[in-house]
């Protein structure tokens, strides 16, 4: 095991980590940003090292910045969580580069899973149901329209480098793909500085079905079930639970050890996610593969009992896996609401300021993961999300309604928060039963978001 971890993050997740590393007995080394000088984070890390201004590029970005306070601190690995350089591969070979270990998969397997259009093709050697679509990058809008003509549409353009809904378009006939094509290279460019492009069939009303991996440097690769994170926003999670009421255990099982396929066929490492695409009539298409731990991850932990962070520092030490396939139960039901400081009845306009008043929910089957408290400065800077509400029951109807029940507890001022609308959306009879989709917020809760 390390001795000694940085953590290259900041807000609750930088806190997440800094527990599990005390649990196991390894001492943290904080990095921030001078807005961050007075987060949580820095209070409770054993060391703190300043990395630069505000700005996410002059710090959390800044690979020589974030390596030089490694150094200085004698650090053997480093946590990126999420978010940030968790993703990068560049930051990863850095890290090996200076003998430092980086808590995630090898930089092969970040750049492969990374280039959603390289990972299609790997999914596709080994047999994984991908959505149908182009092959490879497409060239241009001539190449584009030929692609539209031999899969149908609707389709969707996306970045190949792409993530978080940027440089995306759904596309009904030529005339909006023509257009589309155009502003997604800009868009993708701007974003991820890579301007290419794929295309692939639109599937309507789907779940958003993700499955845990975690694997070891020995080869052993297990799954922990699934999270379903259909309620989003501009492909922007809100709220995700485990397990899917959507799934049976037939079918729980295959996609669970398709998922284990994917990871061995990258020869994954720590934690991870293959994320699926679920249809209406239950078939399933490979989405994407997030290499890195997830914000969603608690109601995975809620439902397994198993720490993901402490196997995941473990898995990066060597340390094989103590968890076999059979010993991972699914036990009730979890769910976690994503508080963000926006204002949902104005465009979920960015609601940074003083936190004046702050009273968190607490009780039995009741988790908050946050770095905010009375006093606290939500900062412009970074994003918007300040906690995360986590709730478990016997079955999912108990989860929900203790969900409820936090949310009506839980207050923060005079900052507005989605609080509101995570309350609106578990009282919603669809949500109650199930029924949700991708699309569940803009065709169900349209009034909730214009205030009316």
């Amino acid at each position: 095991m390390f001795s000694k971890v940085l953590i290259a993050n900041r807000g609750e997740i930088a806190l997440r980590i800094i527990r599990a590393c005390r649990e196991l007995g390894v001492q943290t080394v904080a990095v921030y940003s001078e807005a961050d000088r007075n987060s949580l984070h820095v209070r409770f890390a054993d060391e703190a090292v300043c990395i630069g201004p505000p700005m996410s590029t002059d710090s959390y970005l800044n690979i020589p910045a974030i390596i030089s306070a490694a150094e200085i601190t004698d650090v053997e690995a480093i946590h990126p969580g999420y978010g940030f350089l968790a993703e990068n591969a560049h930051f990863a070979e850095i890290c090996e580069s200076c003998n430092i270990t980086f808590i995630g998969p090898t930089p092969e397997t970040i750049r492969v899973m990374g280039d959603k259009v390289q990972a299609r093709e790997t999914m596709r050697k080994i047999g994984i149901p991908l959505t149908p679509g182009g092959k490879g990058v497409i060239k241009d809008q001539k190449h584009a329209l030929e692609v539209a003509k031999k899969i149908k549409y609707p389709l969707i353009i996306k970045a190949a480098a792409g993530g978080g809904g940027k440089g995306m378009r759904v596309c009904h006939n030529d005339v909006t793909l023509t257009s589309s094509f155009a502003m997604a290279q800009k868009e993708a460019e701007a974003n991820f500085g890579n301007p290419q492009l794929y295309i692939e069939k639109y599937i309507m009303d789907p779940r958003h079905i993700e499955f845990q991996i975690l694997a070891d440097h020995h080869h052993n690769v297990i799954h922990l079930g699934e999270r379903d994170c259909s309620i989003q926003r501009r492909h922007q999670k809100l709220l995700e639970e485990s397990p899917s009421p959507a799934l049976s255990p037939k079918l729980r099982k295959k996609m669970g050890e398709i998922a284990v396929k994917a990871a061995k066929a990258v020869n994954y490492r720590g934690a991870g996610t293959i994320e699926f695409l679920l249809d209406s009539k239950g078939d399933f298409f490979f989405m994407e593969m997030n290499t890195r731990i997830q914000v969603e991850h608690p109601v995975t932990e809620m439902v397994t009992g198993v720490d993901l962070l402490k196997e995941q520092i473990r898995a990066a030490a060597g340390e094989k896996l103590k968890i076999k396939q059979e010993d991972v139960k699914i036990q009730g039901a979890a769910i976690e609401c994503r508080i963000n400081a926006e204002d949902p009845k104005n465009n979920f306009m960015p609601s940074p300021g003083k936190i004046e008043e702050l009273n968190l929910p607490g009780g039995y089957g009741v988790r908050v993961d946050t770095h905010i408290y009375p006093g606290y400065m939500i900062s412009p800077f970074y994003d918007s999300m300040v906690a995360k509400l986590i709730t478990h029951g016997r079955t999912r109807l108990e989860a929900i309604q203790t969900m409820r029940r936090a949310l009506d507890e839980f207050y923060v001022s005079p900052i507005k928060t989605t609080i509101g609308l995570h309350s609106d959306i578990l009282a919603h009879p669809l949500f109650v039963e199930g029924k949700v989709s991708t699309h569940f917020l803009e065709k169900n809760m349209k009034n909730e978001l214009e205030g009316i």
